[in-house]
C-alpha cells in the first residue's frame, strides 16, 4: 500500500463508489427501519458519485483541491437530489485526507467550514425537512472525519517523534564511544610517552656515564649499570601496568596496583639524582584538608617527572633544578624550574611553539582537570613549567 499509493487510493475510490450506489437504493425511513430495492437512484445521482469516486483517487496529491470537488458535487446533490443519494461520502473520506495530513489550526477551519456549509446548505435549500436525521447525519459524518483525521495526524507525529530521537540516541550513542575510545588512546599515549620518555632518558644518561668511566673508574661504571638496570626494570613496570589497562577486566593478569602519585615523588626525584641532577624538593600540602583527589595526584606526578625529564635532556650538564608543590585554596600549584646549567646549548634546535609531546601532555592533563600548565624559557636563563590543578 505505501509502495503504490494510487493503485491504494483507487481501490479506496471502487469501494466507496459501490458503498454510495448500494446505499442509493435504500430507504432509511421504512416501516422497519432502512429497507432496501424500495427506491432507485437518479442518473443524475450516479454520475455525482462516480465523479466524486474519481476525485477520491487523486487525495493524496492534491487533498485540498479533491475536497473542493466533492464539496460541491455534495452541495449540488443536496440541493437536487430527489431521493437524496449518499454522495457526501466522498467529501468525509476527502475532509479525513486534509486532516490526516495538514496541523490541526487548519484542520479546524476547513473542518468548521465544510460541517457548517454541507449542513446549512442542506437544512435550508435542500427538499427535506431542516430537521431531518439525513441533514444531522451530514453534521456528525463530517465532524467524526475532521476529528479521526487529525488524530491519525497526531499519532503519525507521535510516532516519527519516537522514531527521530531513536535514531538521535543511537546516533549520540555511537559519537559519545568514539569519543571515549579517542580520549582512551590519548590517555594511554600519554602515560606510555611519560613513562618511556623518562625511564630511557635516565637509561642514556646512566649508559654514557658508564661508557666513559668503563676503563678508568670500573666502581662508577658498574654503579652506572646499576642505575641502568633499575630504570629498566621500572620502566618495564610501568610499561607492564598500562598494557594491563588493555586488557578486559576479568583477566586475572589485569595489574591491580595504584598508579604513581606524590606520595613516591621522593623514589622519582632520587632517580634523577643518581643521574647526575640535583634536585630540591618542596611540598607544602594541608594534611587537615584530606589527601589530593586521585587523578589530581596522578597529573602533579606525571608534570613533575615529565618537566624534570626534559631538564634532564634539555639543559646542560651543571644544570639544577627545584622543585614545588603548593596548595592554594582551591587547587594545587606544580613549578618546576632549572637555571639551565653553565654548559647549555647556546644555541638549541628550533622548537615548535606547540611543544613536543611531552608539553602538550601536560597541557593535556591539567586541562582534562579544568587547569591551565604554563612552559617557557626563564628571565635570564632556564626553563620554567608552572601548572594549576583545581581540586573539585
Amino acid at each position: 500500500m505505501r509502495a503504490h499509493p494510487l493503485a491504494t487510493d483507487a481501490m479506496l475510490a471502487f469501494g466507496a463508489f459501490v458503498a454510495m450506489v448500494v446505499g442509493s437504493f435504500a430507504d432509511p425511513h421504512g416501516p422497519h427501519g432502512p429497507t432496501f430495492g424500495t427506491r432507485n437512484p437518479e442518473p443524475v445521482s450516479l454520475l455525482l458519485m462516480l465523479l466524486g469516486a474519481t476525485a477520491l483517487v487523486f487525495r493524496r496529491r492534491q487533498p485540498r483541491a479533491v475536497l473542493a470537488v466533492t464539496c460541491g458535487l455534495s452541495l449540488l446533490e443536496l440541493t437536487t437530489g430527489e431521493p437524496r443519494a449518499p454522495v457526501a461520502m466522498c467529501t468525509v473520506i476527502a475532509l479525513y485526507t486534509v486532516a490526516a495530513r495538514t496541523d490541526r489550526p487548519t484542520t479546524w477551519r476547513i473542518g468548521l467550514l465544510t460541517m457548517a456549509g454541507l449542513t446549512g446548505v442542506a437544512m435550508l435549500a435542500g427538499p427535506l425537512p431542516w430537521y431531518a436525521q439525513e441533514n444531522l447525519g451530514i453534521f456528525a459524518w463530517t465532524g467524526m472525519a475532521a476529528a479521526a483525521g487529525d488524530a491519525v495526524r497526531s499519532r503519525r507525529a507521535f510516532v516519527d517523534a519516537i522514531r527521530e530521537r531513536a535514531e538521535r540516541a543511537e546516533r549520540t550513542r555511537d559519537e559519545e564511544a568514539r569519543r571515549r575510545v579517542a580520549e582512551e588512546r590519548l590517555r594511554i599515549a600519554r602515560d606510555l610517552h611519560d613513562v618511556v620518555a623518562h625511564h630511557i632518558a635516565l637509561v642514556n644518561v646512566q649508559a654514557g656515564v658508564a661508557a666513559h668511566v668503563m676503563d678508568k673508574r670500573p666502581d662508577q661504571a658498574k654503579e652506572a649499570l646499576a642505575h641502568v638496570r633499575d630504570a629498566s626494570r621500572s620502566a618495564l613496570n610501568e610499561l607492564r601496568a598500562t598494557v594491563g589497562l588493555l586488557r578486559q577486566s576479568g583477566d586475572p593478569e589485569a595489574p591491580t596496583e595504584p598508579a604513581p602519585g606524590l606520595g613516591v615523588l621522593d623514589e622519582l626525584v632520587d632517580t634523577f639524582r643518581h643521574a647526575g641532577l640535583p634536585v630540591e624538593v618542596i611540598v607544602q600540602l594541608d594534611g587537615a584538608a584530606g589527601p589530593l583527589p586521585a587523578a589530581v595526584d596522578l597529573a602533579a606526578y606525571r608534570v613533575i617527572q615529565e618537566a624534570l625529564t626534559n631538564v634532564r635532556k634539555h639543559a646542560g650538564p651543571a644544570a639544577k633544578a627545584e622543585v614545588s608543590v603548593v596548595r592554594v585554596g582551591p587547587s594545587v600549584e606544580v613549578t618546576v624550574l632549572d637555571d639551565g646549567g653553565e654548559s647549555a646549548d647556546p644555541s638549541p634546535e628550533p622548537v615548535d611553539p606547540g611543544g613536543g609531546h611531552g608539553l602538550l601532555g601536560m597541557r593535556e592533563r591539567t586541562g582534562a582537570l579544568g587547569g591551565t600548565c604554563f612552559a617557557g624559557p626563564r628571565y635570564g636563563g632556564g626553563y620554567r613549567v608552572h601548572a594549576i590543578l583545581p581540586l573539585a
